[in-house]
């Protein structure tokens, strides 16, 4: 059974990045509250840049309980950590090192080896180890931050690639279409046993295919990468700016 979106919406990037700050905040501290630390996974990407400056201001920085935050990440190129498409290397650039997160409570996925396969299984044991999750359980990590492509990819989940078919890895090599072709992944089961997953989009050009995924109206909808992810026992929360959720017809939940 799919589960019911959240729909938020703010009039400004500027608001968006504000209510997306305060909407991590409060995920961190429940998580927190109910087991003494917050796993959050990290997307790549511009949108996330945009909040992770929102993050390190003053404002936002000192109410964080960073000590009990620890970082992952849901994908990344296959690069090394200082290539300029490394996602990793953007959260270092923009959020950790302001921030002065220590080493030891971010957990990247090694884009540089030489064999994406091994780099796969090295992160699927280090998320099995973090959490103490046994084969052939999923981990349930507290919040799983996601952008939108335009073809409708999130993570490095491409429409029609072996990559989205996977059902029992945690963490699996994904081919994009254009630019650098190999990835680092999260399986859609991964995604969907999180406690939150957070859709983080803005900007017009985003509108038809968020139309697409939250209101399917063909089976070619449905089977778009975004479409499948449905945490069942977690929720799905969709933070949109006006231009993003201008073609949607469900009513915002905010």
């Amino acid at each position: 059974m799919a589960v019911t979106p959240e729909i938020l919406v703010a009039r400004t990037v500027q608001e968006w990045a504000q209510k997306t700050a305060a909407f991590m905040l409060s995920a961190s501290e429940q998580a927190i509250q109910s087991s003494g630390r917050c796993l959050i996974a990290l997307s790549g990407g511009s949108t996330p840049r945009t909040l992770y400056q929102t993050m390190r201001t003053p404002e936002w920085s000192t109410r964080f309980d960073w000590s009990r935050i620890l970082f992952l990440f849901g994908d990344d190129r296959c690069v090394a950590p200082e290539h300029p498409e490394s996602n990793f290397g953007m959260a270092q650039a923009e959020l950790f090192q302001p921030l002065r997160i220590p080493p030891d409570h971010i957990y990247r996925m090694k884009g540089e080896h030489q064999d994406p396969t091994v780099a796969a299984e090295d992160y699927e044991r280090v998320l099995r180890d973090l959490t103490h999750c046994h084969p052939p359980e999923f981990p349930r990590l507290d919040l799983i931050l996601l952008g939108l492509g335009d073809d409708g990819h999130t993570a490095s989940l491409f429409p029609g690639t072996e990559a989205l078919q996977e059902r029992y890895k945690l963490v699996t090599v994904g081919q994009a279409p254009t630019g650098i072709t190999n990835r680092l992944t999260f399986t859609i089961g991964v995604l969907n046993r999180a406690a939150v997953v957070l859709f983080m989009v803005i900007g017009a050009g985003k509108a038809e295919m968020i139309r697409r995924v939250i209101e399917p109206q063909s089976e070619v909808d449905r089977s778009l990468p975004a479409a499948k992810v449905s945490p069942g026992a977690g929720r799905l929360v969709w933070m949109l700016d006006q231009a993003a959720a201008q073609q949607l017809t469900l009513k915002p939940s905010n």
